[in-house]
């Protein structure tokens, strides 16, 4: 099964996309909630290329690596990727509002899919604030 989320950003496509891919800026948006952080993130953005971000609890008590590799990578409007036997596919679209941000993505078996749909939107949430953030005003 499939599962989407999406966001708005009043961000241009090409800060947008900077932030979804540079590894500084990725260890500090991915995260699903205030009490985990990505302490390390690695991207070699190109077909075949491998990612991956180590995401942790910050009191020590779990962490995981979430890594794949790009199967597309068509700047800045798409990235696909496969991890595991799962895959995403991340679409940037410019609007009159901004960038919306849209990304499915392959459920998993262990969790429910509202929890899934809650965590990536967590993330998507937290990657939205980092780029606006980022803006200078006018």
């Amino acid at each position: 099964m499939k599962i989407t989320v999406s966001t708005l950003i009043a961000a241009p496509i090409a800060d947008v996309w900077r932030a979804y891919t540079t590894p500084e800026d990725i260890k500090q948006w991915n995260a699903a909630s205030d009490d985990w952080h990505t302490t390390k993130s690695s991207v070699d953005l190109r077909v075949g290329g491998q990612f991956s971000s180590r995401m942790e609890a910050k009191d020590g008590s779990f962490g995981f690596d979430f890594a794949g590799v790009y199967t597309q990578v068509e700047a800045p409007h798409l990235l696909e990727y496969s991890f595991g036997e799962r895959s995403a596919s991340v679409v940037f679209t410019e609007t009159a509002q901004g960038v919306r941000l849209t990304i499915t993505f392959d459920s998993e078996t262990t969790h429910p899919e509202d929890q899934q749909r809650a965590g990536w939107q967590s993330i998507l949430d937290n990657f939205a604030r980092h780029v606006l953030a980022q803006q200078k005003p006018h």
